[in-house]
């Protein structure tokens, strides 16, 4: 069939016009794989609930392994140690693994660890279990978002990592209440037990949907230290730290806040709040991040910033408290997708290894955080986390704005 005079005359006029509506039908017409995310976003799922779900059950879980709440609440730290010490080291040592089986082995930790944790008895094992949980996590962080980008074309790769960490709000905003309600309504034990079974279930529909990708060469596999080398790694890794930093001084003692304001008893609706708007974020990340990662973090920071500083002014409880709870789910939300895209670019080869740092210095952020909080609210009450945010968010934000070439550049490499 021959091509109509109104076209065949564009297309004299432009010789390119015909192959770049070609290429532009063809990436309208790529899909992603949904299925194979899906499964990847109910690992980061479970991987988020797992570290935080004791938070929702320190009284049973103190009364049954006959220690105190502050001592259960170190089943959240070990966790984060064991992700904090292990994800660099152990990114390096399977670094030649095929990418499905090193999933797999991640995956299965975590049936293994919350098992051990639903039937332990004794705080000594409880706590081995949350640190090899932790080991498993370090595994998973550091492979997961790797692992969406493979499975997606390069126009599409923002939006798979930001369907696959989209279990992190889920988990903080549904799924630490229903295991909250879960453990109290039938025990804490059942609460870790459904986890277990969850991640069987999981197990299953990696091996039947998540397709396999090799491991790299021994002569491609990550080195640390070149990666920090790498133009705009390191300005990422300070970003993830100090961001991370900020956001849990906060969020660790949010309930401890909440209740100075004479709000303790809507916690569950502000985090509620916080959660929907983190979801909200994620869809508005995942649709822009591949044209817009850049101003997305700005806009992330400064959304952030704004939270805090309402949180700061502050001297009661009321609707402005729901305000800040939106504004701070907003910019937090699309933050891991964010940064997990802004490490694997500015990573280039090295990626794997500026992901593993990435994962480190998240949960040392996460750690530190707890501390800091637990330092600010000794000695000046809770009053002082939002300025503190602040305080913290001033650096996070200049090294943005002046990491424009490398580590957060207005158009992302190979888009």
């Amino acid at each position: 069939m021959s091509a109509s005079p109104d076209t065949a005359a564009a297309a004299g006029r432009d010789p390119g016009a015909a192959p770049a509506a070609r290429r532009e039908s063809e990436e309208q017409r790529q899909k992603l794989p949904l299925a194979a995310l899906l499964a990847l976003a109910t690992a980061v799922f479970i991987t988020s609930l797992t570290e935080t779900l004791p938070a929702g059950l320190l009284p049973e879980m103190s009364h049954a392994l006959g220690v105190s709440e502050s001592a259960t609440g170190q089943t959240v730290t070990v966790y984060a140690l064991g992700t904090a010490l292990t994800a660099i080291p152990l990114t390096a040592a399977t670094a030649g693994w095929r990418r499905k089986r090193l999933l797999l082995t991640a995956v299965a930790g975590f049936a293994a660890a919350n098992t051990v944790t639903a039937v332990s008895s004794a705080y000594g094992l409880t706590m081995v279990a949350r640190f090899v949980a932790g080991v498993a996590a370090g595994l998973a962080w550091a492979l997961l978002a790797g692992y969406a980008r493979r499975m997606a074309p390069v126009a599409l790769q923002g939006r798979a990592i930001a369907v696959a960490m989209a279990g992190i709000p889920v988990a903080l905003s549904l799924g630490v209440p229903a295991g909250t309600f879960l453990g109290q309504a039938l025990g804490w034990r059942v609460a870790f037990l459904a986890m277990t079974a969850l991640t069987v279930v999981l197990l299953g529909w990696i091996t039947a949907v998540v397709p396999d990708y090799p491991g790299q060469e021994r002569g491609e596999r990550p080195r640390m230290l070149r990666a920090l080398g790498v133009p705009g790694v390191r300005p990422v890794l300070f970003v993830t730290l100090v961001f991370v930093l900020a956001h849990t001084v906060l969020y660790a003692y949010i309930a401890t806040f909440l209740d100075d304001l004479g709000m303790g008893d809507r916690t569950d609706l502000v985090l509620l709040a916080f959660g929907v708007a983190s979801l909200v974020s994620i869809w508005i990340v995942g649709a822009q991040i591949q044209h817009r990662l850049r101003s997305l973090t700005i806009a992330g920071t400064l959304l952030v910033g704004a939270a805090a500083a309402l949180f700061a002014a502050l001297s009661g409880g009321g609707p402005l408290v729901y305000v800040a709870a939106v504004l701070w789910g907003l910019g937090w939300g699309g933050l891991p997708t964010l940064l997990q895209t802004a490490a694997g670019d500015a990573g280039g080869d090295h990626a794997d290894a500026a992901q593993a740092m990435l994962v480190t210095l998240w949960n040392v952020a996460m750690a530190a955080g707890g501390v800091l909080g637990g330092v600010l609210l000794d000695a000046s009450g809770s009053g002082s986390f939002p300025w503190t945010v602040l305080l913290l968010l001033l650096p996070v934000l200049a090294v943005v704005l002046a990491a424009r070439s490398h580590g957060f550049p207005s158009r992302r490499p190979g888009v």
